[in-house]
Protein backbone atom coordinates (compact mmCIF):
# COMPACT_ATOMS: atom_id res chain seq x y z
CA UNK A 1 0.00 0.00 0.00
CA UNK A 2 2.98 2.33 0.07
CA UNK A 3 3.95 2.18 -3.60
CA UNK A 4 6.05 0.01 -5.88
CA UNK A 5 7.85 -2.92 -4.35
CA UNK A 6 11.64 -2.61 -4.05
CA UNK A 7 13.60 -4.48 -6.66
CA UNK A 8 16.39 -5.41 -4.25
CA UNK A 9 15.94 -7.49 -1.09
CA UNK A 10 16.15 -5.58 2.14
CA UNK A 11 15.33 -8.12 4.76
CA UNK A 12 11.68 -7.13 4.87
CA UNK A 13 12.41 -3.69 6.28
CA UNK A 14 10.76 -1.77 3.47
CA UNK A 15 8.08 -4.22 2.33
CA UNK A 16 4.79 -2.88 3.63
CA UNK A 17 2.80 -5.40 1.54
CA UNK A 18 4.05 -8.52 3.33
CA UNK A 19 1.28 -11.10 3.57
CA UNK A 20 0.08 -11.82 7.06
CA UNK A 21 -1.26 -15.33 6.75
CA UNK A 22 0.23 -16.37 10.08
CA UNK A 23 0.21 -14.16 13.15
CA UNK A 24 3.39 -15.68 14.48
CA UNK A 25 6.13 -17.74 12.88
CA UNK A 26 6.03 -20.12 15.82
CA UNK A 27 2.53 -21.19 14.77
CA UNK A 28 3.77 -22.68 11.50
CA UNK A 29 2.64 -26.29 11.31
CA UNK A 30 5.25 -28.95 11.21
CA UNK A 31 4.65 -32.07 9.14
CA UNK A 32 4.59 -35.19 11.34
CA UNK A 33 7.11 -37.58 9.83
CA UNK A 34 5.92 -41.02 8.79
CA UNK A 35 8.31 -43.80 9.72
CA UNK A 36 8.09 -45.45 6.31
CA UNK A 37 8.05 -42.32 4.11
CA UNK A 38 11.42 -40.61 3.55
CA UNK A 39 9.69 -37.64 1.86
CA UNK A 40 7.68 -36.99 5.05
CA UNK A 41 10.86 -37.12 7.09
CA UNK A 42 12.55 -34.66 4.72
CA UNK A 43 9.51 -32.35 4.87
CA UNK A 44 9.62 -32.37 8.68
CA UNK A 45 13.34 -31.58 8.70
CA UNK A 46 12.99 -28.64 6.29
CA UNK A 47 9.54 -27.37 7.35
CA UNK A 48 10.86 -24.10 8.77
CA UNK A 49 12.47 -23.21 5.44
CA UNK A 50 9.84 -24.68 3.13
CA UNK A 51 6.88 -23.00 4.89
CA UNK A 52 7.74 -19.41 3.84
CA UNK A 53 8.26 -20.42 0.19
CA UNK A 54 5.81 -18.88 -2.28
CA UNK A 55 6.62 -21.28 -5.15
CA UNK A 56 7.92 -24.81 -5.56
CA UNK A 57 10.97 -23.42 -7.37
CA UNK A 58 12.15 -21.92 -4.08
CA UNK A 59 11.99 -25.40 -2.54
CA UNK A 60 13.98 -26.75 -5.50
CA UNK A 61 16.69 -24.16 -4.86
CA UNK A 62 16.71 -25.16 -1.20
CA UNK A 63 17.11 -28.85 -2.05
CA UNK A 64 19.90 -28.04 -4.45
CA UNK A 65 21.69 -26.06 -1.74
CA UNK A 66 21.39 -29.11 0.53
CA UNK A 67 23.46 -31.08 -2.00
CA UNK A 68 20.87 -33.64 -3.10
CA UNK A 69 21.90 -35.47 -6.26
CA UNK A 70 19.70 -36.89 -8.96
CA UNK A 71 20.50 -40.45 -7.87
CA UNK A 72 19.51 -39.72 -4.25
CA UNK A 73 16.27 -38.13 -5.37
CA UNK A 74 15.35 -41.17 -7.49
CA UNK A 75 16.58 -43.97 -5.20
CA UNK A 76 15.84 -42.52 -1.72
CA UNK A 77 12.74 -40.39 -2.34
CA UNK A 78 11.21 -42.09 -5.41
CA UNK A 79 10.94 -38.98 -7.60
CA UNK A 80 12.16 -38.63 -11.15
CA UNK A 81 13.96 -35.27 -10.63
CA UNK A 82 14.59 -32.33 -8.34
CA UNK A 83 11.50 -30.36 -9.40
CA UNK A 84 9.15 -33.28 -8.83
CA UNK A 85 10.40 -33.70 -5.27
CA UNK A 86 10.23 -29.95 -4.66
CA UNK A 87 6.60 -29.84 -5.82
CA UNK A 88 5.72 -32.73 -3.52
CA UNK A 89 7.36 -31.05 -0.52
CA UNK A 90 5.67 -27.72 -1.33
CA UNK A 91 2.27 -29.48 -1.19
CA UNK A 92 2.96 -31.30 2.07
CA UNK A 93 4.23 -28.33 4.12
CA UNK A 94 1.62 -25.69 5.07
CA UNK A 95 2.43 -22.10 4.15
CA UNK A 96 3.72 -19.91 6.99
CA UNK A 97 4.80 -16.33 6.40
CA UNK A 98 6.50 -14.86 9.46
CA UNK A 99 6.14 -11.15 10.14
CA UNK A 100 9.14 -9.07 9.07
CA UNK A 101 11.19 -7.63 11.92
CA UNK A 102 10.05 -4.20 13.12
CA UNK A 103 11.37 -1.46 10.86
CA UNK A 104 12.94 1.71 12.18
CA UNK A 105 10.66 4.74 12.04
CA UNK A 106 11.87 6.77 9.04
CA UNK A 107 10.15 9.85 10.47
CA UNK A 108 11.42 9.68 14.05
CA UNK A 109 11.53 13.32 15.25
CA UNK A 110 14.53 14.98 16.80
CA UNK A 111 13.07 15.96 20.19
CA UNK A 112 15.74 18.51 21.10
CA UNK A 113 15.65 20.18 17.70
CA UNK A 114 11.85 20.54 17.72
CA UNK A 115 11.84 21.99 21.24
CA UNK A 116 14.64 24.37 20.31
CA UNK A 117 12.85 25.61 17.21
CA UNK A 118 9.76 26.40 19.27
CA UNK A 119 11.84 28.47 21.67
CA UNK A 120 13.62 30.23 18.81
CA UNK A 121 10.30 31.43 17.44
CA UNK A 122 9.38 33.06 20.77
CA UNK A 123 12.67 34.34 22.23
CA UNK A 124 13.21 37.21 19.75
CA UNK A 125 10.10 38.81 21.25
CA UNK A 126 12.26 39.77 24.23
CA UNK A 127 13.66 42.56 22.08
CA UNK A 128 10.32 44.35 22.35
CA UNK A 129 10.60 44.30 26.15
CA UNK A 130 14.03 45.92 25.99
CA UNK A 131 13.35 48.56 23.37
CA UNK A 132 9.60 49.13 23.47
CA UNK A 133 9.73 52.34 25.50
CA UNK A 134 12.16 53.86 22.98
CA UNK A 135 10.05 53.57 19.87
CA UNK A 136 6.49 52.72 20.94
CA UNK A 137 3.79 54.63 19.12
CA UNK A 138 0.78 53.67 17.05
CA UNK A 139 2.65 54.48 13.85
CA UNK A 140 5.70 52.52 15.03
CA UNK A 141 3.58 49.46 15.83
CA UNK A 142 2.04 49.53 12.36
CA UNK A 143 5.49 49.82 10.81
CA UNK A 144 6.84 46.82 12.71
CA UNK A 145 3.77 44.74 11.90
CA UNK A 146 4.05 45.55 8.19
CA UNK A 147 7.78 44.75 8.13
CA UNK A 148 7.23 41.58 10.12
CA UNK A 149 4.45 40.32 7.83
CA UNK A 150 6.59 40.89 4.75
CA UNK A 151 9.54 39.16 6.40
CA UNK A 152 7.40 36.20 7.42
CA UNK A 153 5.80 35.76 4.00
CA UNK A 154 9.09 36.22 2.14
CA UNK A 155 10.89 33.86 4.52
CA UNK A 156 8.34 31.09 4.02
CA UNK A 157 8.68 31.23 0.25
CA UNK A 158 12.46 31.56 0.38
CA UNK A 159 12.81 28.59 2.74
CA UNK A 160 10.81 26.39 0.40
CA UNK A 161 12.87 27.47 -2.61
CA UNK A 162 16.12 26.92 -0.70
CA UNK A 163 15.07 23.40 0.28
CA UNK A 164 14.30 22.66 -3.37
CA UNK A 165 17.73 23.96 -4.36
CA UNK A 166 19.38 21.81 -1.70
CA UNK A 167 18.27 18.80 -3.72
CA UNK A 168 20.54 20.04 -6.52
CA UNK A 169 23.48 20.97 -4.29
CA UNK A 170 24.68 23.08 -1.38
CA UNK A 171 26.22 25.71 -3.64
CA UNK A 172 22.96 26.28 -5.47
CA UNK A 173 21.03 26.55 -2.18
CA UNK A 174 23.64 29.00 -0.86
CA UNK A 175 23.20 31.30 -3.83
CA UNK A 176 19.43 31.21 -3.39
CA UNK A 177 19.73 32.10 0.30
CA UNK A 178 22.27 34.86 -0.35
CA UNK A 179 20.17 36.67 -2.92
CA UNK A 180 16.79 35.88 -1.36
CA UNK A 181 17.66 36.81 2.23
CA UNK A 182 19.23 40.11 1.18
CA UNK A 183 16.24 40.98 -1.00
CA UNK A 184 13.76 40.05 1.74
CA UNK A 185 15.56 42.13 4.36
CA UNK A 186 15.68 45.12 2.00
CA UNK A 187 12.00 44.84 1.09
CA UNK A 188 10.81 44.52 4.70
CA UNK A 189 13.11 47.33 5.86
CA UNK A 190 11.82 49.64 3.14
CA UNK A 191 8.22 48.95 4.13
CA UNK A 192 8.95 49.56 7.81
CA UNK A 193 10.84 52.79 7.19
CA UNK A 194 8.16 54.06 4.81
CA UNK A 195 5.45 53.59 7.45
CA UNK A 196 7.46 54.68 10.50
CA UNK A 197 9.15 57.72 9.01
CA UNK A 198 12.29 59.12 10.59
CA UNK A 199 12.81 57.97 14.15
CA UNK A 200 13.65 55.05 16.41
CA UNK A 201 10.81 52.87 15.09
CA UNK A 202 12.34 52.92 11.61
CA UNK A 203 15.70 51.74 12.96
CA UNK A 204 14.02 48.99 14.94
CA UNK A 205 12.10 47.87 11.83
CA UNK A 206 15.39 47.60 9.93
CA UNK A 207 16.96 45.57 12.74
CA UNK A 208 13.92 43.31 12.93
CA UNK A 209 14.04 42.70 9.18
CA UNK A 210 17.77 41.89 9.24
CA UNK A 211 17.37 39.48 12.12
CA UNK A 212 14.42 37.62 10.56
CA UNK A 213 16.31 37.23 7.28
CA UNK A 214 19.40 35.90 9.08
CA UNK A 215 17.32 33.60 11.30
CA UNK A 216 15.61 32.13 8.24
CA UNK A 217 18.98 31.30 6.70
CA UNK A 218 20.24 29.61 9.87
CA UNK A 219 17.04 27.58 10.28
CA UNK A 220 17.22 26.33 6.69
CA UNK A 221 20.85 25.34 7.26
CA UNK A 222 19.96 23.48 10.46
CA UNK A 223 21.97 25.85 12.68
CA UNK A 224 19.43 26.15 15.49
CA UNK A 225 22.07 26.05 18.23
CA UNK A 226 24.05 28.80 16.51
CA UNK A 227 20.93 30.93 16.29
CA UNK A 228 20.28 30.38 19.98
CA UNK A 229 23.83 31.52 20.75
CA UNK A 230 23.26 34.77 18.84
CA UNK A 231 20.30 35.49 21.12
CA UNK A 232 22.50 35.38 24.24
CA UNK A 233 22.87 39.20 24.55
CA UNK A 234 19.12 39.60 24.21
CA UNK A 235 18.44 36.93 26.83
CA UNK A 236 20.91 38.51 29.25
CA UNK A 237 19.34 41.94 28.89
CA UNK A 238 15.78 40.66 29.35
CA UNK A 239 16.78 38.54 32.35
CA UNK A 240 17.80 41.56 34.46
CA UNK A 241 14.78 43.72 33.66
CA UNK A 242 12.73 42.69 36.73
CA UNK A 243 15.51 43.89 39.05
CA UNK A 244 17.55 46.48 37.17
CA UNK A 245 17.06 49.02 34.40
CA UNK A 246 19.97 48.52 31.99
CA UNK A 247 19.68 52.02 30.57
CA UNK A 248 19.28 53.34 27.04
CA UNK A 249 22.73 52.26 25.82
CA UNK A 250 22.24 48.61 26.77
CA UNK A 251 18.60 48.58 25.70
CA UNK A 252 19.76 49.53 22.21
CA UNK A 253 23.15 47.84 22.21
CA UNK A 254 22.15 44.31 23.24
CA UNK A 255 19.48 43.81 20.52
CA UNK A 256 21.86 45.40 18.01
CA UNK A 257 24.55 42.92 19.02
CA UNK A 258 22.11 40.05 18.52
CA UNK A 259 21.28 41.32 15.01
CA UNK A 260 24.97 41.65 14.09
CA UNK A 261 25.83 38.20 15.47
CA UNK A 262 22.95 36.52 13.65
CA UNK A 263 23.83 38.26 10.39
CA UNK A 264 27.47 37.20 10.76
CA UNK A 265 26.47 33.62 11.51
CA UNK A 266 24.15 33.55 8.49
CA UNK A 267 26.90 34.97 6.27
CA UNK A 268 29.33 32.32 7.52
CA UNK A 269 26.81 29.56 6.78
CA UNK A 270 26.18 30.85 3.27
CA UNK A 271 29.90 31.20 2.64
CA UNK A 272 30.40 27.54 3.53
CA UNK A 273 27.63 26.53 1.14
CA UNK A 274 29.07 28.62 -1.69
CA UNK A 275 32.38 26.80 -1.25
CA UNK A 276 30.81 23.47 -2.22
CA UNK A 277 31.15 22.04 -5.72
CA UNK A 278 28.64 23.22 -8.29
CA UNK A 279 26.07 20.76 -9.58
CA UNK A 280 26.30 20.70 -13.38
CA UNK A 281 23.02 20.99 -15.24
CA UNK A 282 20.94 21.65 -12.10
CA UNK A 283 17.53 22.99 -13.12
CA UNK A 284 16.18 26.02 -11.31
CA UNK A 285 12.80 25.44 -9.61
CA UNK A 286 9.97 27.65 -10.77
CA UNK A 287 9.20 30.68 -8.64
CA UNK A 288 5.50 29.90 -8.71
CA UNK A 289 6.18 26.61 -6.90
CA UNK A 290 7.21 28.59 -3.81
CA UNK A 291 4.50 31.25 -4.15
CA UNK A 292 1.79 29.42 -2.15
CA UNK A 293 4.19 28.97 0.77
CA UNK A 294 4.78 32.71 0.88
CA UNK A 295 1.06 33.43 0.65
CA UNK A 296 0.40 31.01 3.49
CA UNK A 297 3.03 32.82 5.56
CA UNK A 298 1.27 36.11 4.88
CA UNK A 299 -2.16 34.75 5.82
CA UNK A 300 -0.84 33.04 8.95
CA UNK A 301 0.96 36.21 10.00
CA UNK A 302 -2.19 38.28 9.60
CA UNK A 303 -4.16 35.86 11.77
CA UNK A 304 -1.49 35.87 14.47
CA UNK A 305 -1.49 39.69 14.46
CA UNK A 306 -5.27 39.74 14.89
CA UNK A 307 -4.99 37.32 17.81
CA UNK A 308 -2.27 39.48 19.33
CA UNK A 309 -4.28 42.68 19.14
CA UNK A 310 -6.86 41.33 21.57
CA UNK A 311 -4.90 38.61 23.35
CA UNK A 312 -1.18 39.49 23.22
CA UNK A 313 -0.07 36.90 25.76
CA UNK A 314 -1.86 34.16 23.82
CA UNK A 315 0.51 34.80 20.91
CA UNK A 316 3.41 33.75 23.13
CA UNK A 317 1.72 30.41 23.81
CA UNK A 318 0.94 30.00 20.12
CA UNK A 319 4.53 30.80 19.16
CA UNK A 320 6.02 28.39 21.68
CA UNK A 321 3.66 25.68 20.43
CA UNK A 322 5.37 25.68 17.03
CA UNK A 323 8.03 23.34 18.44
CA UNK A 324 5.53 20.67 19.52
CA UNK A 325 3.66 21.30 16.28
CA UNK A 326 6.71 20.33 14.24
CA UNK A 327 7.30 17.27 16.44
CA UNK A 328 3.71 16.14 15.84
CA UNK A 329 4.08 16.58 12.09
CA UNK A 330 6.88 14.02 12.21
CA UNK A 331 4.80 11.74 14.43
CA UNK A 332 1.88 11.89 11.99
CA UNK A 333 4.13 10.72 9.18
CA UNK A 334 5.69 7.99 11.30
CA UNK A 335 2.31 6.71 12.50
CA UNK A 336 1.01 6.77 8.94
CA UNK A 337 3.90 4.60 7.74
CA UNK A 338 3.20 2.21 10.62
CA UNK A 339 -0.44 2.17 9.52
CA UNK A 340 0.59 1.02 6.06
CA UNK A 341 2.23 -2.04 7.63
CA UNK A 342 -0.70 -2.77 9.93
CA UNK A 343 -3.62 -2.56 7.47
CA UNK A 344 -4.52 -4.61 4.43
CA UNK A 345 -7.25 -2.54 2.72
CA UNK A 346 -7.70 1.05 1.67
CA UNK A 347 -10.76 1.48 3.91
CA UNK A 348 -8.89 0.20 6.95
CA UNK A 349 -6.01 2.56 6.28
CA UNK A 350 -8.38 5.52 5.90
CA UNK A 351 -9.91 4.76 9.31
CA UNK A 352 -6.47 4.43 10.85
CA UNK A 353 -5.41 7.68 9.18
CA UNK A 354 -8.42 9.46 10.72
CA UNK A 355 -7.45 8.12 14.12
CA UNK A 356 -3.86 9.27 13.62
CA UNK A 357 -5.05 12.77 12.70
CA UNK A 358 -7.30 12.92 15.76
CA UNK A 359 -4.46 11.83 18.06
CA UNK A 360 -1.90 14.30 16.66
CA UNK A 361 -4.24 17.27 16.35
CA UNK A 362 -5.67 16.62 19.80
CA UNK A 363 -2.19 16.34 21.30
CA UNK A 364 -1.34 19.73 19.80
CA UNK A 365 -4.50 21.58 20.79
CA UNK A 366 -5.18 20.24 24.30
CA UNK A 367 -2.11 21.86 25.97
CA UNK A 368 -3.17 25.20 24.52
CA UNK A 369 -6.33 25.20 26.66
CA UNK A 370 -4.54 25.70 30.01
CA UNK A 371 -2.07 28.02 28.27
CA UNK A 372 -4.93 30.22 27.10
CA UNK A 373 -6.57 30.22 30.54
CA UNK A 374 -3.29 31.15 32.23
CA UNK A 375 -2.83 34.11 29.88
CA UNK A 376 -6.42 35.26 30.30
CA UNK A 377 -7.34 34.51 26.68
CA UNK A 378 -10.44 32.82 25.35
CA UNK A 379 -9.48 29.23 24.47
CA UNK A 380 -11.88 28.75 21.54
CA UNK A 381 -10.51 31.41 19.13
CA UNK A 382 -6.92 30.46 19.95
CA UNK A 383 -7.63 26.77 19.34
CA UNK A 384 -9.27 27.43 15.97
CA UNK A 385 -6.30 29.51 14.79
CA UNK A 386 -3.86 26.88 16.05
CA UNK A 387 -5.83 24.06 14.41
CA UNK A 388 -5.90 25.95 11.13
CA UNK A 389 -2.15 26.52 11.19
CA UNK A 390 -1.27 22.92 12.10
CA UNK A 391 -3.46 21.27 9.48
CA UNK A 392 -2.13 23.70 6.87
CA UNK A 393 1.45 22.85 7.80
CA UNK A 394 0.60 19.14 7.63
CA UNK A 395 -0.63 19.44 4.06
CA UNK A 396 2.41 21.51 3.15
CA UNK A 397 4.65 18.78 4.56
CA UNK A 398 3.25 16.50 1.84
CA UNK A 399 3.83 19.05 -0.91
CA UNK A 400 0.15 20.14 -1.02
CA UNK A 401 0.58 23.91 -0.99
CA UNK A 402 -2.23 25.77 -2.74
CA UNK A 403 -5.26 24.50 -0.75
CA UNK A 404 -3.85 25.50 2.68
CA UNK A 405 -2.59 28.83 1.30
CA UNK A 406 -5.97 29.67 -0.23
CA UNK A 407 -7.97 28.65 2.84
CA UNK A 408 -5.65 30.51 5.23
CA UNK A 409 -5.77 33.69 3.14
CA UNK A 410 -9.57 33.45 2.96
CA UNK A 411 -9.77 33.14 6.76
CA UNK A 412 -7.44 36.13 7.19
CA UNK A 413 -9.53 38.15 4.75
CA UNK A 414 -12.72 37.26 6.62
CA UNK A 415 -11.28 38.28 9.98
CA UNK A 416 -9.85 41.47 8.46
CA UNK A 417 -13.22 42.39 6.97
CA UNK A 418 -14.88 41.92 10.36
CA UNK A 419 -12.24 44.19 11.94
CA UNK A 420 -12.78 46.91 9.33
CA UNK A 421 -16.56 46.80 9.71
CA UNK A 422 -16.25 46.95 13.48
CA UNK A 423 -13.69 49.74 13.45
CA UNK A 424 -11.35 47.99 15.89
CA UNK A 425 -9.86 44.63 16.79
CA UNK A 426 -11.79 41.71 15.25
CA UNK A 427 -14.36 40.22 17.60
CA UNK A 428 -13.63 36.80 19.03
CA UNK A 429 -16.67 35.48 17.17
CA UNK A 430 -15.11 36.44 13.81
CA UNK A 431 -11.91 34.57 14.65
CA UNK A 432 -13.91 31.60 15.84
CA UNK A 433 -16.16 31.40 12.77
CA UNK A 434 -13.61 32.19 10.05
CA UNK A 435 -10.74 30.14 11.43
CA UNK A 436 -13.04 27.35 12.61
CA UNK A 437 -14.56 26.98 9.15
CA UNK A 438 -11.12 27.11 7.53
CA UNK A 439 -9.72 24.51 9.94
CA UNK A 440 -12.71 22.26 9.26
CA UNK A 441 -12.10 22.47 5.51
CA UNK A 442 -8.45 21.59 5.95
CA UNK A 443 -9.27 18.65 8.23
CA UNK A 444 -11.57 17.29 5.51
CA UNK A 445 -8.76 17.87 3.02
CA UNK A 446 -6.30 15.94 5.19
CA UNK A 447 -8.70 13.00 5.52
CA UNK A 448 -9.35 12.98 1.78
CA UNK A 449 -5.85 13.61 0.45
CA UNK A 450 -3.71 11.92 3.11
CA UNK A 451 -6.12 9.10 3.92
CA UNK A 452 -4.95 7.30 0.79
CA UNK A 453 -2.02 4.89 0.99
CA UNK A 454 -0.45 6.39 -2.14
CA UNK A 455 0.05 9.72 -0.34
CA UNK A 456 2.62 8.05 1.93
CA UNK A 457 4.54 6.18 -0.76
Amino acid sequence: MSGPLPLAPDGGQGDTLALRLAADATLALRVPPAADDPVDRLAAELADRIGPAVHAYEVAALLESEGLTGEQIQERYGHRDLFSLAADLYRRVPRSFPEPPPAADPWAPDHVRCALRGALFALPGLAYLLTGRLWHSEQGVYALVAAGLLSWAWGQGLSHRAYLRLAAGRREAGRTLLVGAAAGALLASAAGVAMAGAGPAALFAVGQSLYLAAAGVLLVCGRERVLLATLTPLLAGAAVLPWWDPGVVLRIGLPTLTVLMSAAAAGHAIRGMLGADAAPGAARPRFRDSLPYGLFGLGAGVLVVFVGREQPLAVIALTLSMGPAEWLLYRYRGLSVAGLRATATGAAFRLRSARTLAICLGAYLLPLVPAALLTGARPAPLLTVAGLLWTALLLQAFGIAWPPATVTLAAAAGVGTAALLGGGPPPALALLLCCGAAAGLLVVGVLWLLGRPTAHA
